[in-house]
């Protein structure tokens, strides 16, 4: 028999066919059998009958969770802990399990069937599209307990027991998407705990929609579109989610249905709002002749009760449903199924019968999932008994030999290449800054025949340069270069399996690392600092010295001519050949016609400046004299001529400009942006050329070829730094960090901490 307040709860029309059980005999016979099939189900009728009465006039119906299969049942609820704890450890989805996805347009009526499934309000709701990720619900029966929360297990907030929370916790996890995409794949995970529910996986999906609004991006119907495509595969079962008073034939969730389950054989057609249609409409509607479903239709009432109590409210609803329905005589036919009721057992159904289905394969899944995990432990723990004792050993074994592996590999010729690199990058610096944005950049490959000024010039300009480079605090920037390098690399260590999973022992490796490192940077700056110091007075090379400096200063500047040139190239690609050619030229007549400008107002101030003076002298010179007051008079009015003549000059640059095209401001600076690039690279170009020519190949040539004299400073720096570094630094790093790991990460550390 059936638990008190169990399959009566929604009527007589609900009664599901029992299936047959385990102990028939088949030598029965079948009259007998059909006589007695027959006796039980009018029995049973009766009982049902008599039941529903009694509970009319007593009130409430039970909120029994209607009896099912069992084992199922259970199975069910432990796959899904156990996807969960998969996800938690390492985001698997091997273990995939039918979920119910549902779907549907906006104000169909999606969140109140899930609200009244569940019991409670709690999903978000507001005008401005609120269900903007998908929302993972996994709802948990428990019959032994009466409390009811929630939990959501990324956010770590612990039970809520609050549902209004949960619903505002809901909306603002979906408006931190943007409003420029307004949808998002990153699902929200929300567990319910209640004695009140199925066991069930949910997933709410943003619903579909027709037109965007101004302030959401022209994609957004087809990112939903494909967002539910996404969920709606197998092996997940299609809850279709359509209002009552909108025909089939316009329904979203059913089109979108179609494409994956065209037979319809993992769809359930939900209509909501059945209030708002003519019973014989709707039951026209349930009976799906015009759209058939293999799973069939369900007819619900889903309307919340008025003044938001905290209780369950899922009885509620079945009670003003069973008013509604019960009203009229159409809802009580065969083949007619509604009720919130009906609509709980049917999912229970489906998914119960679905992963009954999909059994075989789930355990592959999980018997392939359980050999991998049983081999890597083989792998890693060759099947010992895993203690404290024998994981810290363990993991501290595999960060030490990590750390062997990468001391190897980074070792006195790579810490040279790093510095070198960082001082050539430096010596770039310096050349632009100097030599290639100076206009009388020309002059030094004709120092030979220039003038003893010109020469000084140069050569000043190449005690700048290399007294920027070696004086530029080399030891400093050279000993932090490596630090960060050593602090990057322990930090990636610290993250890397096992010890991502101990926060704590990752955190102590970092500190340790600092701990050298902190000690020993101060002493090895100075030490690199003072080996460098004669470079900062006098440099001198030998020839093969001079030649490598030659050699690498030529493949600087192709490298960098090579960079100018994909810029370039890059921002013609973009923008467009002939109108960034327009937008060059609009620029360069600008800059003229400012330089004009400048010059007239110079012009102008000057004029000024002088009629001023002049004024002056006039107003004091003698009056009493006729003709020169009458030549003061003919000043004046030639002083004013002109600056009205300068004024109106003025004036019409100032029409000329506002008459010329305007062009985009992005796009001139795109212009801008491009003309420097074509500038750089044609003085690239002609350094490549001075380099390569004989001028170059003698050292004592240097203030002509200073990119060469740079690149062999770079290189001695980076020698005699490199020496110091590793003696001072990395040899101490990698002889200090094993034993301080032993010390503070292993055995010695006591039981309470290794545990």
């Amino acid at each position: 028999e059936s638990p008190a307040g169990i399959d009566a709860q929604d009527g007589p029309r609900f009664i599901r066919k029992s299936s047959t059980g385990g102990n028939n005999n088949n030598d029965e016979d079948p009259q007998h059998n059909s006589g007695a099939a027959a006796a039980a189900a009018a029995a049973a009728a009766a009982a049902v009958l008599a039941k529903s009465k009694s509970e009319e006039q007593e009130g409430p119906r039970s909120s029994g969770i209607p009896p099912h299969d069992g084992d199922f049942m259970l199975l069910t609820k432990k796959l899904i802990e156990v996807r969960n704890v998969l996800n938690s450890i390492d985001h698997n989805d091997t273990l995939k399990l039918p979920s119910i996805v549902v779907i549907g347009s906006q104000s169909s009526g999606k969140s109140s069937v899930l609200e009244a499934i569940v019991g409670h309000e709690f999903l978000p709701k507001g005008s401005n599209m609120v269900t903007r990720r998908p929302i993972e619900l996994t709802l948990i029966h428990t019959p032994h307990s009466k409390e009811e929360y929630g939990e959501f297990p990324a956010l770590g907030l612990g039970k809520v027991h609050d549902f209004k929370r949960i619903q505002q916790t809901l909306k603002d996890l979906n408006m931190a998407v943007p409003e420029s995409e307004c949808v998002s794949s990153k699902p929200i995970e929300l567990r319910i705990y209640s004695p009140n529910i199925p066991d069930l996986t949910l997933i709410d999906l943003p619903g579909y929609i027709q037109i965007t609004s101004k302030n959401q991006p022209l994609s957004l119907k087809e990112k939903i579109s494909e967002l539910c495509d996404k969920y709606i595969k197998e092996p997940n079962i299609i809850l279709a989610v359509c209002a009552a008073d909108v025909d089939l034939a316009n329904s979203e969730a059913l089109r979108s249905s179609r494409k994956v389950d065209p037979l319809g054989l993992r769809t359930i057609g939900v209509i909501t709002k059945m209030d708002l249609v003519e019973p014989d409409r709707g039951v026209a509607i349930l009976r799906n002749q015009d759209y058939p479903l293999h799973l069939g239709y369900i007819g619900v009432v889903c309307k919340a009760p008025s003044g938001g109590s905290k209780d369950n409210m899922t009885q509620a609803v079945i009670k003003t449903e069973d008013a509604y329905f019960r009203s009229a005589y159409q809802f009580s036919q065969r083949g007619v199924a509604v009720g919130t009721g009906t609509l709980r057992r049917k999912l229970m159904d489906v998914l119960e019968e679905n992963m009954g289905s999909n059994l075989g394969s789930i355990i592959k899944a999980v018997q392939k999932e359980l050999d991998e995990t049983r081999y890597q432990f083989k792998v890693e723990y060759n099947d010992q008994k895993m203690s404290a004792e024998s994981y810290v050993a363990e993991s501290v074994d595999k960060l030490k030999h990590r750390f062997k592996d990468f001391s190897r590999a980074f070792g006195k010729p790579q810490v040279r290449l790093e510095i070198r690199h960082m001082l050539e990058q430096r010596m770039l610096d310096i050349c632009a800054q100097r030599y290639w944005s100076d206009p009388r950049i020309s002059e030094l490959s004709q120092l030979d025949s220039a003038a003893e000024e010109d020469r000084l010039y140069w050569d000043l300009q190449l005690d700048l340069a290399s007294s920027a480079l070696t004086k530029s605090g080399v030891g400093r920037q050279t000993t932090q270069r490596v630090v960060d390098i050593l602090s990057k690399t322990m930090e990636q260590l610290a993250e890397a399996e096992p010890f991502n999973h101990h926060p704590d022992a990752a955190i102590t490796i970092k500190s340790m690392t600092h701990e050298i490192l902190s000690s020993r940077s101060q002493a090895t700056t100075d030490q690199v600092e003072n080996t460098i110091k004669p470079y900062k007075y006098e440099v001198e090379c030998t020839d093969s010295e001079w030649s490598e400096g030659v050699k690498r200063s030529i493949t600087l500047l192709q490298t960098e001519l090579e960079m100018c040139e994909e810029a370039l190239t890059k921002i013609k690609s973009t923008v467009g050949s002939k109108k960034l050619r327009k937008a060059i030229n609009y620029v360069l007549e600008s800059d003229r016609e400012e330089e004009r400008r400048a010059k007239r107002r110079e012009a102008f101030a000057k004029l000024r400046e002088s009629n001023l003076r002049q004024r002056s002298e006039e107003s004091s010179s003698d009056k009493e004299n006729d003709n020169n007051g009458s030549g003061s008079e003919s000043s004046e009015q030639d002083l004013e001529s002109r600056e009205d003549e300068v004024e109106r000059s003025q004036e019409e640059d100032e029409l000329e400009a506002a008459m010329r095209p305007h062009f985009n401001p992005k796009l001139l600076v795109k212009a801008r942006e491009a003309l420097s690039l074509r500038d750089r690279a044609l003085i690239l170009k002609y350094r490549l050329t001075a380099l390569k020519s004989k001028a170059c190949k003698n050292s004592k040539n240097k203030t002509q070829c200073p990119e060469a004299f740079l690149a062999m400073i770079s290189e001695k720096l980076a020698y005699t730094s490199v020496m110091f570094i590793q003696v001072e630094l990395m040899n101490e790093f990698v002889f200090q960090l094993p034993r301080m790991i032993d010390s503070r990460l292993g055995v010695k550390i006591g039981q309470e901490a290794m545990e």
